[in-house]
């Protein structure tokens, strides 16, 4: 199991909607931009301690200024207001963009993906490439079946009703298991609080309204922009047939098919990998994308200590930075000096300044 590090240290400001709603908005990492769409579930604070969001938060800023909001009703964005509607959504994230300079990439989970396209059609010039995961253009009452669809609308409204955020067992073993299965108990146990810190269940309801009710199929359609497209083969909550349908009106996306059934990808997970490993290979390298990296083998982990060493820091400050003891980093060091084939920190700045 990988170790829990705490991910860059984050930013909160607010932006203000059209209507004068207020947005939270959290900034962390450094280097070209990626900017999430909102979606359902999110709590600037609190994602960073959650192991279902750490490791996106870890992985998503690792190279890149990453930045992500909350959605209208939801986390430390206003909570009290009127309008829940797509339109609503929507002119957030334009907020949200209005404070970005240049283009991003624009990346949307779940919901996030509609906005997604949405934005990205009426801002052609603001996103260079779209990154779409667990997606869908329609909502389950846009689609085909009518009299199932409204069945399960209903039944998913009265599950919210009996047991957001709750310790209620009917809701728990459906609505949380359409998210992540095979998600642990702790993990169970985050996603619930997250329900509880993320809306009211009078806005989870609202909320989950305005989803049945998307679509933006035509709007995908019309895009011309760079698109790579995952999906969970078992997604319980998204079937796999939206994410290739989006994949195949939308000219020239990349369609990544994802072995899992969790719609929110888990850290210690192969489908994770293959996630990771698709996602960078489609950005365009960076320079703190660090050759070293690949160039010596390093993981994950000992990137994070090596890139600290060559900031000038000890192995207390370095500890207490990534939430790790002093002898694990004083390992880590020591394999990543094996690696490089260098003798003394120094020699590892060096290299690391040179290669870098």
């Amino acid at each position: 199991m990988s170790n829990p590090t705490k991910p860059a240290h984050q930013k909160i400001s607010f932006v203000t909607a059209k209507d004068g709603t207020r947005i939270a908005v959290a900034r962390m990492g450094k280097g070209p931009t990626i900017l999430k769409a909102g979606n359902w579930l999110s709590h600037a604070t609190h994602d960073g301690e959650s192991p279902i969001w750490r490791h996106w938060l870890q992985e998503l800023s690792r190279d890149h200024q990453f930045i992500r909001y909350d959605l209208r009703g939801c986390g430390l964005s206003d909570r009290d207001v009127e309008d829940i509607s797509f339109d609503a959504w929507l002119s957030d994230l334009e907020a949200v963009a209005d404070i970005i300079d240049g283009p991003v990439t624009l990346l949307g989970l779940s919901q996030g993906c509609a906005l997604s396209i949405a934005f990205a059609l009426r801002h052609p010039k603001k996103v260079e490439r779209l990154i779409l995961i667990g997606s869908y253009a329609q909502g389950m009452l846009a689609r085909g079946d009518a009299t199932n669809a409204q069945l399960e609308a209903d039944t998913l409204a009265n599950l919210v009703r009996l047991g957001w955020g709750k310790e209620v067992q009917a809701f728990n073993q459906v609505f949380t298991h359409l998210f992540v299965p095979s998600g642990t108990p702790e993990q169970h146990s985050w996603w619930r609080r997250l329900e509880r810190e993320s809306a009211s269940p009078e806005i989870a309801l609202r909320t989950l309204e305005i989803l049945h009710k998307i679509d933006v199929l035509a709007d995908a359609a019309k895009l011309d922009v760079p698109a790579l497209i995952f999906h969970a083969n078992d997604d319980a909550r998204i079937p796999f047939d939206e994410g290739r349908k989006l994949a195949a009106v939308i000219a020239g996306a990349q369609f990544v098919a994802l072995d899992t059934a969790n719609h929110i990808l888990l850290e210690n997970e192969p489908a994770w990998e293959v996630f990771l490993k698709t996602f960078r290979a489609f950005l365009p390298e960076t320079r703190t994308h660090r050759p070293i990296r690949a160039a010596y083998h390093l993981t994950n982990a000992e990137e994070d200590v090596v890139a600290l060493v060559a900031k000038g820091m000890g192995n207390h400050e370095i500890a207490a930075t990534l939430r790790k003891s002093e002898k694990t980093v004083r390992n880590q060091i020591t394999v990543a000096l094996g690696k490089v084939g260098v003798r003394s920190r120094s020699e590892l700045i060096v290299k690391v300044l040179s290669d870098g």
